[in-house]
């Protein structure tokens, strides 16, 4: 048995994103595997005050799973947590505050390398220190796309034989809306007759927001925009685009929406459109295409890594095409269907349980090393 730290901090976040979302659902997959290891789940002391949502993983019936435990992680405090862990993994782009024997680092995306009009000149200069001494510190880099593989040679001169490609994943949901439970979800939505395009994310320039809304303005009377996601770096822009533009009538803002609600929103509506200009995976496609909704994304940096065959793509910079592939998507019966086909297929191959399968055999690999 050999234990290995993971640093779960971010799951804890009370409005969790990209990072958070992988965080769990990486811990919780771990925990179907069969594997001896056993797993120091690290929280950083700011999170005390949350620590009843920490997540420790239950030992399996059969006693062939990982084992768990938790751990405060707070330098100098745990200056001990070297001496217990052999490897250790930091799943947020950063390095661990102390220095383990091994390390391995997921880099979940580099938009503050790859763009300037995506977040504060600070944020910039903070996250490209944290990033750069995270890889080179690591003995393995995880990246969840070719994408942001090739970024990270390309910007922080990472060796490419030091990365590993491991997709995320989605969580299949147990069961799904009857078709008269979708239309009646979309009605309290949207309201009756109306078509519900879905945009998931952020409220930023990175998701190319307002480019989505031009968009909307070229589509039919009917057709509604719901935006589900807290504000950004941009946001300001954005609400302000919707006021000069007199779209408030036909633009639904949700902020932030739980997993829960989400699910229902991703089986209402009429598509997904992601048009995001830069993304180091993309977890929403695969998160829509779950719940049979046919997804509309950019043809940018990873979204056709994640979206397959199952998506039409667009140029995120012309909004035109946005709307004649969104009509496409809700209004072509037979591509329609055939998306949805796609999607639940391609949903179904790329789980979290494959990733964490993943996961695992590159911890073997960098303790065999």
């Amino acid at each position: 048995m050999t234990t290995i730290g993971l640093d779960a901090t971010y799951l804890v976040d009370p409005f969790p994103t990209g990072v958070g979302v992988y965080s769990r659902q990486l811990i919780k997959a771990l925990a179907t595997l069969e594997t001896e290891h056993h797993f120091l789940l690290c929280y950083r002391l700011s999170r005390f005050r949350r620590r009843r949502d920490f997540l420790c993983p239950p030992p399996r019936p059969e006693g062939r799973g990982p084992s768990f435990s938790l751990r405060f992680y707070q330098e100098p405090f745990t200056f001990w947590l070297p001496w217990q862990a052999k490897l250790f993994h930091s799943l947020a782009q950063r390095p661990p505050a102390f220095r383990f024997a091994r390390e391995i680092v997921t880099v979940n995306d580099v938009f503050p390398l790859t763009g300037r009009d995506y977040s504060t000149p600070e944020f910039q200069r903070r996250f490209t220190a944290l990033l750069r001494e995270a890889v080179e510190r690591a003995v393995r880099i995880i990246s969840p796309s070719q994408y942001t593989a090739d970024q990270l040679v390309k910007h922080a001169g990472v060796p490419r034989e030091k990365i590993r490609v491991i997709p995320d994943g989605v969580e299949l949901p147990a069961s799904l809306l009857t078709p008269e439970e979708r239309h009646r979800e979309r009605e309290q939505c949207v309201g009756p007759g109306k078509e519900m395009i879905l945009v998931v994310g952020v409220l930023d320039n990175r998701k190319n927001v307002v480019n989505a809304l031009r968009a909307l303005q070229r589509l039919p009377a009917p057709y509604r925009l719901v935006l589900a996601g807290k504000d950004g770096y941009g946001h300001a822009a954005i609400h302000e685009f919707i006021r000069q533009e007199g779209l408030a009538s036909r633009v639904v803002r949700l902020g932030y929406v739980a997993t829960e609600r989400l699910n229902v929103l991703y089986q209402a509506a009429s598509v997904l459109l992601f048009p995001s200009l830069e993304e180091g995976f993309g977890i929403p496609v695969l998160e829509a295409m779950a719940h049979g909704l046919p997804v509309v994304a950019a043809n940018t940096s990873s979204l056709p890594e994640a979206g397959g065959e199952a998506a039409l793509y667009v140029d995120p910079r012309d909004p035109a095409d946005m709307a004649d592939q969104v009509l496409r998507a809700v209004e072509d019966t037979v591509l329609r269907a055939a998306m949805i086909e796609k999607g639940l297929a391609r949903a179904a191959h790329l789980t979290w349980r494959r990733t964490a399968a993943a996961t695992l055999a590159l911890y073997d690999e960098v303790l065999a090393l």
